[in-house]
């Protein structure tokens, strides 16, 4: 159904450098920001979706998709339109140690997923890169200079990786005056979805969220682990990037096994979990206000019948789930239960120094 490429960001702190307790919100604003400076040809738009490039323009198509209102494939498959706005094909892989402060000399690491044939904009992605080096990152210090000014960092490489073998390819290195492509990624053609999901039990899977997962049902946040919500948003999503960015014909193959996934779902129960609520605020320029991100993390055993779900699940795992999932949330990895506490490729991947 999709393709989905993973790339691992190493950074060299140069200056002091402070992420706060949602590191993802200050990577997202600040890739936005150097994509928006260095590539945005009508500043003077208010938004996107006011602009009239918005749908030849590289910036928006990254950062602010929206569908065309010509284009029937972008339609909910029940008939409905899903509106003008349409999923990011990105998600971002924060550092999972949340809020610290960075000496110079040390490294920053986060990865980032681009989804399907978006991959295409990756170069734009590599030429703001050195406006990002130019801007910094985090909060601004004082003894950064006057006025306080962000953490300065110099990017040393950019690898793709493959999420389930680790196996790993340079793209760029400093210094290099080239950016090569990535041919390391996750395909559905490939089997590697169905390979890495047939590795899962069949009744009693663990899902660790390594970053918050924020789910809503019937209007209300969800406290507390909800398998079926869980299971009801992934579908959504999935169904949502297959129609703006992979094949729609297997988007609507998912479609048709909609209610017998989440009546399997709703079956399912949780057997026991660690899962806590975070709180954590993120910044909106936009608005001018702080609006909450937090949600649980942890995790959870679910038991029943879960061989049918299994697939899903992995998908959850590249896609992740949820609310802001651009900023980084709804990042989680299944597993054994026996397993929950081990490190796995997926997961240890951005601690390599």
């Amino acid at each position: 159904m999709l393709t989905t490429y993973h790339l691992l960001w190493t950074m060299r702190v140069e200056t002091p450098l402070e992420l706060d307790d949602s590191p993802g919100t200050a990577l997202r604003g600040a890739l936005f920001t150097a994509i928006w400076r260095r590539f945005c040809t009508n500043k003077q738009a208010p938004t996107c979706l006011e602009c009239p490039l918005l749908q030849v323009c590289p910036v928006s198509a990254l950062l602010a998709p929206a569908d065309d209102p010509q284009a029937p494939t972008l339609q909910r498959l029940n008939g409905q339109p899903w509106g003008r706005d349409i999923p990011r094909p990105y998600v971002l892989e924060p550092p999972l140690e949340g809020g610290r402060r960075y000496e110079p000399g040390e490294r920053l690491v986060f990865g980032m997923t681009l989804i399907g044939r978006r991959v295409e904009l990756l170069p734009y992605v590599m030429l703001s890169s050195q406006e990002l080096e130019r801007q910094g990152l985090g909060r601004p210090l004082p003894e950064n200079g006057s006025p306080p000014r962000r953490g300065g960092l110099r990017i040393e490489r950019i690898e793709a990786y493959h999420p389930f073998s680790g196996e790993r390819q340079q793209l760029y290195r400093a210094g290099a005056q080239q950016v090569r492509t990535p041919t390391l990624a996750v395909q559905a053609e490939a089997e590697d979805v169905r390979q890495r999901a047939l590795t899962l039990p069949e009744q009693r899977v663990t899902l660790t969220f390594l970053t918050p997962l924020r789910l809503v049902r019937h209007g209300a946040l969800c406290k507390e682990p909800d398998f079926a919500t869980l299971v009801q948003r992934l579908l959504e999503r999935l169904e949502q990037l297959g129609l703006a960015y992979g094949a729609a014909e297997e988007a609507r193959a998912l479609a048709e096994q909609r209610e017998h996934l989440l009546a399997l779902a709703a079956a399912v129960r949780c057997e026991g979990h660690t899962m806590r609520w975070q709180d954590m605020p993120s910044y909106s320029r936009r608005l001018r206000r702080a609006t909450p991100i937090g949600g649980l993390v942890g995790q959870a055993t679910f038991v029943g019948d879960l061989a049918e779900l299994r697939e899903l699940l992995v998908w959850g795992e590249l896609i992740h789930v949820g609310k802001d999932v651009v900023k980084g949330n709804g990042w989680y990895r299944a597993c054994h239960s026996q397993e929950a506490d081990v490190h796995t490729p997926s997961l240890s991947v951005h601690k390599r120094e």
